[in-house]
């Protein structure tokens, strides 16, 4: 407003000027003015690299950061725990050691992380990486970590210490007899109606609520949530050939892609993804015994609700049940429900970011360098309008019959378990290791400095599955 006043004031002092020397001189000037408006600072940009389990996510980001001199930001609730590396496809000390990253190996998996704490944790993060002026690159694939990083959190107040220790008595005792369904009943009834469709045993976010209903008046349904108002903008404009959205409100330039490759190849993938944790000495079923020894219990919390260790630890702890003893087929049994529950979140991670247009999807089965380098594009455009080559571009939708016939058929082959034999020697390392398990867990187990900074007792681990068992395709 002043600085359109100020121009006009010029413009009306040289038009007199102008006009007085040209009666003097006996002729016209044509005018012309200038006004200076300061331009607003160029927003900073942060990249974010997003797709299913198996896509290649981490080798982009890794080889992105050395390009770009960046660090990675993770996005993944399960890479947050130390101990929880191979479940987790967590980057590796070398890896780390290469590029800096930030909110992996933050945690005890008997913490709770919530989407609020990433936030907070994950904005610190970038604005880190950015005053050393580097490029922030966050990489995960829990879609709400992300929707919450790039749009915002809604606005719900905080507990004060009081309430939280109200809330902690008031669900304390029905938490120590797992009466989950009584819990919930009590929080609806104080006014969350919405406390009955949270994940069972979701303690976490269930005295959450009763904290904002306690705090407020209010459920946390009644908080408006940042993304929906983009979300509304985007639905009103947006065409069916667009993937960009309006983002001029966001405090960020947000370069935003989601990795994924064709349906029927992604879930093979992954089958074979499972099979390798299982095959490596200290994966998965490593880890998880670890978590029962720490006394904690599957779908308890956070950590033990994340897919594959939930599997693995309800699998031992039958094995723990019946004296260590278990077959191939209970074996095969809890390969195939592992399988099943990576595919699944896999469909789920498709449909949730295909309905997130600020995302560009690209093909993860193409070469490596060819995605980098479409990445590395976007981010050094300048002109604002940015298109991913047809080539790398990956549809949202199967839009082919015989691809969606192709899906309905598709039965899991595996490559390392195959026969009976071929998970004999996990069978001899479970009848080792888990006969007498059940005493360690009733009696706490093994501290974490012990698992992984002493290193892990010989007949803790799996022994490296024989080359000679593998069958290769």
């Amino acid at each position: 407003m002043i600085m359109t006043e100020v121009c006009g004031l010029r413009t009306r002092c040289l038009h007199l000027l102008l006009r007085s020397s040209s009666c003097r001189h006996g002729r016209q000037f044509a005018t012309t003015t200038t006004c200076s408006i300061p331009v607003p600072n160029k927003k900073d940009k942060i990249i974010v690299i997003s797709g299913p389990t198996g896509t290649g996510k981490t080798r982009l980001a890794l080889e992105l950061a050395k390009r770009l001199n960046g660090e990675i930001v993770s996005a993944d609730s399960v890479q947050v725990y130390r101990g929880l590396d191979v479940g987790s496809a967590k980057p590796t000390a070398s890896e780390r050691k290469e590029v800096r990253h930030h909110l992996v190996d933050i945690l005890h998996p008997s913490e709770d992380y919530s989407v609020g704490q990433f936030y907070e944790d994950a904005r610190q993060a970038t604005q880190d990486i950015l005053k050393s002026g580097r490029v922030p690159i966050v990489t995960g694939g829990t879609g709400l970590y992300l929707r919450w990083f790039i749009y915002g959190k809604p606005d719900v107040p905080k507990a004060s210490p009081e309430v939280a220790l109200e809330v902690y008595s008031e669900l304390a005792e029905l938490e120590r007899n797992k009466d989950w369904d009584a819990a919930v009943q009590l929080v609806v009834k104080a006014g969350d109606s919405q406390a009955q469709f949270l994940a069972a045993n979701d303690w976490y976010r269930l005295r959450r609520s009763l904290e904002i209903i306690k705090t407020s008046g209010s459920p946390p349904s009644a908080f408006q949530v940042p993304y929906k108002s983009f979300k509304d903008q985007c639905n009103t404009r947006l065409t069916d050939s667009s993937h960009d959205v309006n983002s001029s409100d966001l405090d960020y330039e947000f370069i935003c892609f989601f990795l994924s490759s064709p349906r029927l190849d992604l879930y093979r993938s992954i089958d074979y993804r499972c099979e390798d944790m299982l095959a490596e000495s200290n994966g998965v079923l490593t880890e998880a015994k670890w978590l029962l020894d720490e006394g904690l219990l599957p779908n308890s919390n956070s950590a033990t609700r994340a897919i594959g260790y939930r599997q693995a630890m309800e699998y031992l702890l039958r094995c723990r049940e019946d004296g260590g003893r278990t077959s191939a087929g209970e074996f095969y049994a809890f390969l195939s429900e592992f399988q099943k529950a990576s595919r699944n979140f896999a469909k789920r991670q498709m449909t949730w970011f295909r309905n997130e247009h600020i995302y560009h999807w690209l093909d993860a089965s193409k070469p490596l360098e060819k995605v980098l380098s479409c990445v590395h594009d976007a981010y050094n455009d300048q002109t604002g309008s940015f298109v991913v080559p047809e080539s790398l571009r990956m549809k949202k939708d199967m839009t082919s019959k015989r691809d969606v016939l192709q899906l309905k058929a598709y039965r899991t082959k595996n490559r390392h378990f195959v026969s009976r034999n071929d998970c004999s020697d996990i069978l001899d390392w479970i009848r080792t290791t888990q006969g007498e398990a059940m005493s360690v867990v009733e009696t706490g187990g093994h501290g974490l400095n012990e698992r992984h900074c002493s290193g892990i007792h010989p007949r803790n681990v799996i022994p490296l599955y024989r080359e000679s068992n593998r069958v290769r395709w």
